[in-house]
């Protein structure tokens, strides 16, 4: 038991107890960093818990009602039928439009080169030889020629030269009219025998194949792009788009 009369209790270093610095900053923490201490463990205790009552089920339940069921909706009725018209529209574009076009333009390649080429070149040198033998031969041989040496040798004798030019022109006149003929009939074969078959194939080509084909692509296309497109809007994009509406709206996230 301490005396009552003794003094005040020192220690055994002879100290009086705490000192005044050890008992203000005490008070300063008590007033200062403990207020903000217990705030932030309130806060931090607020954040876990909003973090595991109301944002880590909203996510889970966005993930797997919202996000999971969207991204399939997607996959399955946007992407995959997309790229199976892509891969659909390309077949039926190398199959009905190319593939025919390469036939054709090939068919009109093989057609020049060995029906309609060789006859009109043939026509040609016919007609080159022609008008050199029947033109050009007589008009130098029978007029440029004569009529040089006449008149440079045979001035004397012009006018008996005159008659026989005169002759001579009738002969020549026969000859460049039969050549005339003979032209007009070549090039009447010419063309019977190869532009007009080329104007009928060509006509009969585009009748019975690019028309067919053409109808039959604007057909296709209506069946397998339109027709489903206008399905996939009205049957499913749009009830899916209502239901997602109305769940957000039932949620409370749209209003």
């Amino acid at each position: 038991m301490m005396d009552s009369s003794s003094p005040v209790r020192r220690s055994d270093n002879g100290d009086s107890g705490p000192s005044v610095v050890g008992v203000l900053a005490r008070g300063v923490v008590l007033v200062v960093v403990l207020p903000f201490r217990l705030a932030w463990e309130v806060l931090a205790a607020v954040g876990r818990g909003l973090y595991r009552w109301v944002l880590a089920p909203t996510g889970r339940f966005l993930d797997r009602w919202l996000l999971r069921p969207l991204g399939w909706l997607l996959q399955h009725l946007i992407w995959i039928p997309l790229l199976w018209l892509g891969r659909a529209a390309v077949w039926l574009w190398q199959t009905l439009v190319w593939l025919p076009l390469t036939w054709l333009w090939q068919g009109l390649v093989w057609l020049w080169h060995h029906v309609l080429w060789p006859p009109l070149r043939w026509c040609g040198l016919g007609l080159a030889w022609l008008f050199h033998t029947l033109v050009w031969v007589p008009l130098y041989y029978l007029v440029w020629v004569p009529v040089t040496w006449l008149v440079r040798v045979l001035t004397p004798v012009l006018q008996q030269v005159g008659r026989w030019l005169v002759v001579l022109g009738e002969h020549l006149g026969a000859a460049l009219s039969w050549a005339w003929w003979a032209s007009g009939r070549i090039l009447w074969w010419c063309w019977a025998l190869t532009l007009r078959p080329l104007w009928l194939a060509t006509r009969w080509l585009w009748r019975n194949m690019v028309v067919p084909v053409g109808r039959a692509i604007r057909a296709v296309w209506r069946f397998t792009v339109v027709a489903p497109a206008r399905w996939l809007r009205t049957s499913v994009l749009e009830p899916v788009g209502r239901e997602i509406r109305e769940t957000l709206y039932a949620l409370g996230l749209l209003r």
